[in-house]
C-alpha cells in the first residue's frame, strides 16, 4: 500500500527524521507532500561557495543533508513531495527512480496545463519550455536510497515543485550548482493554479506510478490557511477560534453533544475513596507534588490510587499551550521548583512503586521546553528506588533536538509522547502542536533504542479509518505501545464531544492496532495515556524477550 501523508507545513529536520524512520521500519511505502518553512539545504556534493548570501539573514536555516545534487531552496508556496517507496535492489535503482519521479511531475504539471514542462538534456529537474533558450527550471529533484531494516531498499527525498514561492530566494544560491539556467515558479511562468491543484495532481499520478497494491490518503489542514469565517452565534457573539478550527477540519461544532449529556453506563465511574486511595492523596499533598490524574480530571484515578499508582505532573502545574481537550491551567507559568526531582523520587519510594510515569506540563517559555527537569527526575528516581522502571510522558518540545536528547539521555524505560488525534483534527485540537513534529519526536525515540509508546483519543469527530491510518503511522516511525480512550469534555469551554464510541468499538481498534504491527495496544472507554502502564511495559519486555531467545 502507499500512504499518502499531506502534512502541511513541517520543518525540514523534522521531515528528514520521519523520513528516515519511514524508509527504515515501515511495511508500507509512504508519500509525504507539504512546504517547508524557509530553509537551504546542501545535497552530498554540494559546494560551500554556491551559498552567496547569509541565510540566517534572511530568517532561513541551512542544513547539510545526505540526498544528492547541489544547493537547493525550500519555502512556502513551493510543493515539497518525498515518495519513500521500495525500489529494485541493483546499482541503477536510484537513478531509475528519479527518471520515475521526474515523470510523474512532467504528467501531473501537463494535466495542469502545464504542457510545457519537460526534461532538458544534461540538467536535472523539470524545466519550463525546456526547448526554448528562455528554458527556467520549475521543480528540483534530488534523492538517494538506503537499507530498510528488513533488508529492503527504500527512497528517500525527492521532488520541490516552485508553485507561487519567493523566487528571490534563489537568488541567495547558485540553485542546484547551475548558474547559466534561471529558475522561475508556476506562477511567474504564467500559470495560475493553487499549490492545493498541484498537490492533487501529483498524488493521482503518484499513486498510479507507486500505489499498485492500493492507496490510502490522509490531510492535515495546513496551518498557513486562514480560519474558517466566524458564525454567528446566539445573542450576537461569534464562534471561539478553537469552535472555527474545528469546523475548518470538517466537524460542525454545533452537532456535537452539550457538555450536560449524560454519559453511557460504560463512562459511568464509581468513586472510591478507601484507605489505598487516602494513602497517595496524602503522599501526593504532604511532598507538594501535582499529578495529571488530578489535574486533567482522569477518570480512572480511584482506580489507579487504590492500586497505590499515579502519574506525577513535573515541572509545575501551568502549561504554556491551549489545546482544545485539556483542563490543566494555562497561566503564566512559575519558575521550576530544583527540589521536584528528589520529592517525586521520594514519593516513588513512599509508595514502593514499580513502575513510576512522569508526565509534564508544556514549557514553551524554557529554553529546552523543561526537558532538562524531567530528565533530571529520571535520574532521581533511579538514585532513590533503582529496581522501579520509569515511564516519561513528555510534550513535544517544538520538536527541538537538543531538549529532547536530554530526556533520550536518561534513558527512560518508556518513552512516551502523544499524538492526540488524526492528522485532519491536529489544528483544531491542539494548535501548537502538529502531526508531522510528534511523529518525528517519536521516530527520534525509537532510533535511540527506547521502548517507545503514543495515545490517542477519539469522538471528536475523527473516522475509524483516520484512527487506523494513525496506529498505521506509530507503528511505521517505531512506536510498540498506543493507548487509545474516550475524549471526555472538561467544560463548556473545551471542545465539544462528536460521538460516544462503544466498547466493541474500541475492541476493532485494539485488533487493528496489533494487525499494523504495535507490540500492545491499550483500548476502552477510560484508557487513558498512563492507564495499566505497568502491564504495557511488561508486556513489550516479555515479548522481546521471547524474540531475543527465538532470534
Amino acid at each position: 500500500m502507499l500512504r499518502v501523508r499531506r502534512l502541511g507545513t513541517v520543518p525540514y529536520d523534522e521531515a528528514y527524521a520521519l523520513q528516515r524512520a519511514l524508509a527504515a521500519r515501515a511495511r508500507d511505502d509512504y508519500l509525504l507532500v507539504l512546504e517547508h518553512p524557509h530553509v537551504f539545504t546542501l545535497g552530498v556534493r554540494a559546494d560551500p561557495a554556491n551559498v552567496l548570501g547569509d541565510p540566517a539573514a534572511l530568517g532561513a536555516d541551512l542544513v547539510r543533508t545526505d540526498r544528492g545534487g547541489d544547493v537547493t531552496y525550500h519555502g512556502p508556496g513551493q510543493l515539497v513531495v518525498y515518495p519513500i517507496v521500495t525500489v529494485a535492489d541493483h546499482p541503477s535503482s536510484g537513478r531509475d527512480h528519479v527518471g520515475r519521479l521526474e515523470q510523474v511531475v512532467i504528467d501531473a504539471l501537463a494535466a495542469l496545463g502545464v504542457a510545457g514542462a519537460g526534461r532538458l538534456a544534461g540538467y536535472p529537474g523539470i524545466w519550463v519550455d525546456p526547448d526554448e533558450p528562455s528554458a527556467a527550471k520549475v521543480a528540483a529533484i534530488g534523492v538517494r536510497t538506503i537499507r530498510s531494516a528488513d533488508g529492503r531498499r527504500r527512497t528517500l527525498h525527492g521532488t520541490a515543485i516552485n508553485v507561487d514561492c519567493d523566487l528571490s530566494m534563489f537568488g541567495q544560491i547558485v540553485p542546484c550548482g547551475i548558474s547559466d539556467r534561471p529558475v522561475t515558479s508556476l506562477a511567474a511562468s504564467g500559470h495560475s493554479v493553487s499549490i492545493d491543484a498541484v498537490a492533487d495532481a501529483v498524488i493521482e499520478r503518484a499513486v498510479a506510478e507507486w500505489g499498485a497494491s492500493g492507496a490510502a490518503d490522509e490531510r492535515a489542514v495546513m496551518a498557513r490557511r486562514p480560519l474558517a469565517q466566524p458564525v454567528e452565534l446566539r445573542g450576537g457573539t461569534e464562534e471561539r477560534a478553537p469552535l472555527r478550527r474545528l469546523r475548518q477540519a470538517g466537524v460542525d461544532p454545533s452537532a456535537g453533544m452539550p457538555v450536560t449529556v449524560r454519559k453511557p453506563p460504560w463512562l459511568r465511574v464509581q468513586a472510591r475513596m478507601g484507605e489505598d486511595y487516602r494513602s497517595v492523596a496524602r503522599t501526593i499533598s504532604s511532598l507538594s507534588l501535582a499529578t495529571v490524574c488530578e489535574e486533567a480530571g482522569c477518570p480512572n484515578i480511584y482506580e489507579c490510587w487504590a492500586e497505590g499508582t499515579a502519574t506525577f505532573m513535573v515541572n509545575g502545574s501551568r502549561c504554556t499551550r491551549a489545546c482544545g481537550f485539556c483542563q490543566v491551567d494555562t497561566a503564566h507559568p512559575l519558575p521550576l521548583d530544583e527540589g521536584e526531582p528528589d520529592r517525586v523520587a521520594e514519593a516513588v519510594a513512599r509508595m514502593n512503586l514499580a513502575h513510576a510515569v512522569v508526565t509534564c506540563v508544556a514549557r514553551d517559555d524554557l529554553a529546552d521546553g523543561g526537558a532538562g527537569a524531567i530528565a533530571a527526575t529520571v535520574q532521581a528516581i533511579r538514585r532513590r528506588r533503582p529496581t522501579a522502571t520509569v515511564e516519561t510522558l513528555i510534550s513535544d518540545c517544538k520538536g527541538d533536538r537538543h531538549a529532547i536528547g536530554l530526556v533520550l539521555a536518561a534513558r527512560p524505560d518508556i518513552f512516551n509522547h502523544n499524538i492526540e488525534t488524526v492528522a485532519r483534527l491536529q489544528r483544531a485540537v491542539r494548535p501548537s502542536a502538529g502531526y508531522a513534529r510528534s511523529l518525528a519526536v517519536l521516530a527520534r525515540a525509537a532510533d535511540a533504542g527506547l521502548v517507545v509508546k503514543s495515545g490517542l483519543m477519539v469522538g471528536l469527530g475523527e473516522t475509524e479509518d483516520e484512527v487506523v491510518a494513525t496506529l498505521a503511522d506509530l507503528a511505521a516511525v517505531g512506536v510498540r505501545i498506543a493507548t487509545i480512550g474516550q475524549y471526555l469534555r472538561p467544560s463548556a469551554r473545551h471542545l465539544p464531544v462528536a460521538r460516544w464510541w462503544s466498547p466493541a468499538e474500541f475492541d476493532r481498534l485494539k485488533a487493528a492496532g496489533l494487525g499494523v504491527g504495535l507490540d500492545h495496544v491499550e483500548a476502552s472507554p477510560l484508557t487513558r495515556s498512563s492507564y495499566h502502564a505497568r502491564d504495557a511495559a511488561d508486556a513489550v519486555r516479555r515479548k522481546t524477550e521471547r524474540s531475543l531467545e527465538v532470534g
